[in-house]
Formats: structure tokens, C-alpha cells, sequence
């Protein structure tokens, strides 16, 4: 039994680091993921979230948003809230009460000034505070007035005309897409899929695959070849861009959108093509991606770790084959002896990352085998910090990710449908939600399912036959009252049925309950009563202010459901009442908490609380850190995953 982190290094924003066995010493979140430890060194050796030194001024800019999207990748793995905590702190750096964005320049029209913008929006959906929302918004719209080359391609920098750059992918469209799905701007995502598709049609090298760094449409520049625009070499940094722009965007992208399988179909492309020039005998790869023999060329940090992130995530999210992981697993632990080391002061720092990379400008960069190489690698980049925490956080869930390719997990968005207004003035589900990030939601909860490779879905009218049979795994939780939801769906014979039967089919149905003051009990009840579980209307766990212990449960291992042992935080709960079918597989203090049955080929688990919201999973707020509840929440996860048919 090895020890476990539970707090990070952060003592620089007022946290301590805080080690121990116990409640997480069985669980999933291991101490020895090398990215964990890359993350507390960030904290140490850049505290409050400001990143200055003379490779990199505090300033807004791109370097610093990548390594916040890689601490964001750490946060949403393990659940550690230094990691949030150190974002907001840099995003607070900059945004302003008002919404303004500090050291933002707005004229030079770059896309490099987007990507940061990414952060500023997680912060939004966390916190719900309309300064993030105002300079989202402001990053946004700023958009509409970027130069576009003829086909329609955004410039790069205004002072690059007629030119698009793989960077550019990475730096906007990942923004775009997550502000287009958070505030409603279905529109966005056909000019977000035609930027991402100009580049892999007119950036492609039809000989090798691999896409060039810049294509310039006038084939006016002077690095510019004159037939195709496009630069001389394959840059490996470069199609990281790319490659990372494409299975991030598709985080965002509608399912039913026309042009995702395009999309789909060009990230198999990019990675058919990393996959065939990963170096043979180290694993990693070049800095000049197709000229591996050539004097001079060396192996690159900051690409190889996007390659592995690309990688491990498209198979993960069910993009590419099972197959790639292989490629993403020798590239992760060559980037482990290549590539890490550790500082005289004992942080773990990564070297190989070349500083900059681009085309034209003054001194003249041309876009040349020869230019490429010539620039110079430094120790502890924060964009290549942030490419190697990306793929730290894929790794970490590599062990798990085929158990549940190809199976569905379904959340209700009917019994419970509460909405609320988004900082735009916008009517928006909430509570118990996948896509909600704030204290309510169940972002952490679905992270624990995307762990085993399941895809996330939300059932959003009364469940039908043919709706279940799409899914695996169907989740309802705290069913409405009015004083929640002025126009409840209760639950009725017809769902009642057609649940039942999807359930005896081989369905894996989680019902989860609260008090008898936030939930409805007497038109749930009959549906659960199918299955021998009736939820008894009462209030138990009240917690007077931050008396935690009122509100702690046990739960040991062994209970069929759980495979390890967890300490919870449920407050505010009902009891169960079980009889055959259901057997109790918890009791606390005389009270069935949780049950089980088995009814024909499929299986329901029954607890009196939601309690692996994001509220007391997340470890932003002060519930103390003993509580495992990402930990359970992965455990109940892979346990729903195993019993799908």
C-alpha cells in the first residue's frame, strides 16, 4: 500500500501539502504519475499563477495559457484543487472586475491572444461569475473583426497577411468551440470545422501526410513554395498544434453536426501520419518530423508530449483505434527518460523544448530544415510544461480507457430539468448535468465514466424504449419539485415501463435520491418499487455549519459495488427500505443507504443521496481532504462499466 497525493504543493496560495494513506491509499489517484509531480513543481516554482521569467514575461499570452490548460487536465485526472486554484489565480492576474483584460492587445490581431482565453472560461463555468463571462465574451467577439484570407482562413497575426499556421488551430478553435456549446452559439461550429478542414486540404504534403507549418494563399512570402504556398518542412511542433486543436475541439463539437466526421476522419489522418514517423529506436520525435537522419536534427519535447496527448485521448474518446495507444504508451516513457529531470532544488523539470518556432518576420525566419534546427531548446518551457501535463493526465487513464469503448452512459435531463440563466441571459440546464462545471453539476462524475473510454449523453424528454436501447448506463437523480422546478416531469407508468423493460434487457439503472425537502418521493417510488427499493421520505445527516462528521459514511470494500474503500461526505439524505429483489449493500447507524437488485439480465444500484457532485468531488472547497469522492466516484463508475452488457 503506497502513499497517495491528496493536496499538491500549494502552500503559495494558501494550502499546504498534505500526504497520507488511509481513505485514498487503495483508490485511483496514485501519487507516482510523473505529471503530478510536474504539477506540484509548477506551483512551487511559479506561485500564485505567475509565470515570469526571462524566457517568459508575465504577461497574457499563449505560453502561459497552455501550461493552465495542462493544470486543467491535472484537475479534471485527479481532482486536486490546488490545480484549479493556481488557474484562477493566474486568470485573476488579468481580468479585472469589470470584465477588462490586462496586457490583452486587442490590434495585433493575433491567435496567439486567444488561447488563454480557454482558462478564463473554466473559471466561468466553475464559478458562475459574469467578469469571466465579460471577457470571454470580449476574447469572442473580438473574433469577428480578424483578417481572413480569401478562402475564408483566419491570418494568423495581422502581421502576417494571407497566411494561416497549424499554431492557430490549437490557440482558437478549442476557445471557439467551448464558448459556442457554453453559450449557445450553434453557428460558430461551421466556421470552427471550416478552419480546422482548410489547413488539412490545402496544408497537407500528399507524399509524407504530414502538414506544414504555414501556408500562405497569396504564395507571395518568400518562404512560400510558389505552386502550393505551402513552407518548406513538417515542423513537430506545428502538428502538435494540430493535432491537439482537433481532439480538443471535438470535445465541444455536436454530435450531429455535418461536418464531425470530417473532422474525425482528419484526425485520423494526422494521426496515421505521427504514428508512421515516430522515431524507431527512441520512440520520440524530431524536431523535423520527416528528416530523422539528417545532421542536426534532434528529438523535440514539447511535440512528442503533444503526440502522446493526441494520441491517448483520440483512442480514449473512441476517434481512433485502439491501436495508436501503443504509440502513446512507448512515447510517454521515452519523454519519461529523454526528457525529465530534476532542478538542484529537487523540482522536477522537463528540458528538449524549443522556445519558438514561425515564419517571415524580422530577423527573418525561413521556414528551412536549416532555420528549424537552429533554434535553440531550453530547460523548464511553460508551453512545453503544459503539452507535457496534457499528456501526463491521458496516460494516468490509459489503464482503463477500452472497458467501456463503445457503451453509453446516459444522465436524466426530464425528472430533473431545472434551469437557470447563464451570464448571458440565457435559460440553461443545471444540477446533476455532465456539461455543468459549478458546484451542482456532474462534470466529475462523467469524468469518471470518460475515464473507462464511455461516451456521455443526456436524455432530455421521457424515457422511451428506443431512447434506452442507445445506452448502457442510465442515470436519474433527485427527481423535481416544484419549489425546485415550477413544471415537474414526475414519473409515470409509461416510463415507469419502458425503463423496466430496458433494465431487464441488461440496462445498468442508477437511482439516486436526496431529502425529503429537495426531492420528490411518492411518483419516484413507483418506479423504483419495481425493483424492490422504496425510498423513504425523511431528512437525516444535517450538518450544522462545517460539523463534517455529521455528515460522514463509511463505505467498506467488498460491498459488490465499491472495490475499494471510501470515505464519504453525504448531508441532507433519505434512507431505503429494501426487499427482494434488493438486498442492502450499506448500512449506517441502522439506515439502508444503499441497495442493489438484479431484475432479468440487468442490474440497479440505489442511493439515498447524489453525493459525487461536483460540490464534494471537485476538492475546491473546504470539505476536508480524507473525503475520496472522485475516488468513489471512479469506483462506481468502473463498477456500472463491468456490469453492461
Amino acid at each position: 500500500m503506497g502513499l497517495f497525493r491528496v493536496a499538491a504543493f500549494g502552500c503559495a496560495i494558501g494550502f499546504q501539502a498534505i500526504w497520507c494513506a488511509g481513505a485514498w491509499a487503495e483508490g485511483a489517484l496514485k501519487i507516482d504519475q510523473p505529471s503530478a509531480k510536474m504539477a506540484e513543481s509548477v506551483m512551487r516554482q511559479w506561485p500564485n499563477g505567475v509565470v515570469s521569467t526571462q524566457n517568459h514575461p508575465s504577461a497574457w499570452g499563449y505560453e502561459e495559457g497552455v501550461l493552465l490548460d495542462g493544470m486543467a487536465a491535472q484537475w479534471h485526472t485527479t481532482a486536486n484543487g490546488d490545480d484549479y486554484r493556481y488557474i484562477k489565480a493566474a486568470v485573476d492576474k488579468y481580468v479585472t472586475e469589470d470584465g477588462t483584460i490586462k496586457t490583452y492587445h486587442a490590434d495585433a490581431h493575433s491567435l496567439d491572444e486567444i488561447e488563454m482565453g480557454r482558462s478564463v472560461l473554466l473559471v466561468y463555468r466553475v464559478s458562475q461569475q459574469p467578469k469571466y463571462y465579460k471577457a470571454a465574451k470580449f476574447i469572442h467577439d473580438q473574433l469577428a473583426s480578424q483578417p481572413r484570407t480569401s478562402s475564408g482562413g483566419y491570418w494568423h497575426k495581422q502581421i502576417y497577411p494571407n497566411q494561416m499556421w497549424l499554431d492557430g488551430a490549437y490557440m482558437a478553435e478549442p476557445f471557439r468551440a467551448e464558448y459556442a456549446a457554453t453559450f449557445q452559439q450553434p453557428e460558430d461550429f461551421n466556421d470552427i470545422a471550416k478552419q480546422l478542414l482548410l489547413m488539412d486540404q490545402h496544408m497537407r504534403d500528399a507524399r509524407t501526410g504530414l502538414l506544414r507549418h504555414g501556408w500562405d494563399e497569396s504564395k507571395q512570402m518568400k518562404w512560400a513554395d510558389p505552386k502550393t504556398g505551402l513552407s518548406p518542412e513538417a515542423w513537430g511542433r506545428a502538428m502538435g498544434w494540430y493535432a491537439m486543436a482537433l481532439v480538443d475541439v471535438l470535445d465541444w463539437f455536436p454530435v450531429d453536426h455535418p461536418d464531425r466526421p470530417e473532422l474525425v476522419r482528419a484526425l485520423n489522418r494526422v494521426a496515421k501520419s505521427i504514428v508512421t514517423y515516430q522515431d524507431k529506436k527512441t520512440s520520440l520525435w524530431w524536431q523535423v518530423l520527416d528528416k530523422s537522419s539528417q545532421k542536426g536534427n534532434f528529438t523535440e519535447a514539447s511535440a512528442s508530449c503533444m503526440f502522446v496527448y493526441s494520441l491517448a485521448k483520440g483512442v480514449r474518446m473512441g476517434y481512433l483505434p485502439q491501436a495508436d495507444l501503443s504509440a502513446a504508451r512507448r512515447g510517454w516513457s521515452a519523454i519519461q527518460a529523454a526528457f525529465v529531470t530534476a532542478t538542484p532544488d529537487g523540482l522536477t523539470a522537463l528540458k528538449g523544448t524549443v522556445k519558438v518556432g514561425g515564419l517571415g518576420g524580422t530577423p527573418y525566419r525561413s521556414g528551412t530544415f536549416d532555420y528549424y534546427i537552429g533554434e535553440k531548446t531550453i530547460l523548464n518551457d511553460a508551453k512545453g510544461i503544459g503539452a507535457f501535463l496534457l499528456a501526463g493526465s491521458e496516460m494516468a487513464q490509459a489503464p482503463t480507457e477500452a472497458l467501456g469503448q463503445g457503451k453509453t452512459v446516459l444522465v436524466d435531463a426530464w425528472f430533473n430539468s431545472q434551469t437557470r440563466k447563464n451570464a448571458a441571459g440565457q435559460a440553461e440546464l443545471f444540477h446533476y448535468k455532465w456539461d455543468d462545471d459549478a458546484n451542482s453539476g456532474f462534470a466529475f462524475f462523467g469524468r469518471a465514466f470518460q475515464r473507462y473510454g464511455v461516451r456521455l449523453d443526456t436524455l432530455k424528454t421521457a424515457p422511451t424504449v428506443a431512447d434506452l436501447k442507445k445506452a448502457q448506463i442510465y442515470i436519474i437523480s433527485s427527481p423535481d419539485i416544484p419549489a425546485k422546478n415550477p413544471h415537474p416531469n414526475y414519473m409515470d407508468k409509461a416510463s415507469g415501463d419502458a425503463i423496466e423493460a430496458w433494465v431487464k434487457a441488461g440496462g445498468v439503472l442508477i437511482l439516486m435520491e436526496n431529502d425529503k425537502n429537495n426531492s420528490e418521493f411518492e411518483h419516484f417510488n413507483t418506479l423504483s418499487e419495481r425493483f424492490g427499493i422504496h425510498f423513504n421520505a425523511v431528512l437525516r445527516n444535517t450538518v450544522d455549519n462545517n460539523n463534517w462528521p455529521q455528515g460522514t459514511v463509511m463505505i467498506p470494500k467488498g460491498t459488490g459495488i465499491f472495490e475499494y474503500a471510501h470515505k464519504a461526505y453525504l448531508k441532507e439524505i433519505s434512507t431505503i427500505t429494501p426487499e427482494a429483489p434488493a438486498k442492502s449493500i450499506l448500512t449506517d447507524q441502522g439506515d439502508v443507504l444503499m441497495a442493489v437488485a438484479k431484475v432479468g439480465k440487468g442490474i440497479v444500484f440505489a442511493v439515498v443521496d447524489p453525493w459525487i457532485y461536483n460540490e464534494y468531488v471537485d476538492r475546491r472547497n473546504n470539505l476536508p481532504l480524507d473525503f475520496d469522492g472522485f475516488d468513489a466516484a471512479i469506483d462506481l463508475a468502473g463498477w456500472a462499466v463491468r456490469q453492461a452488457k
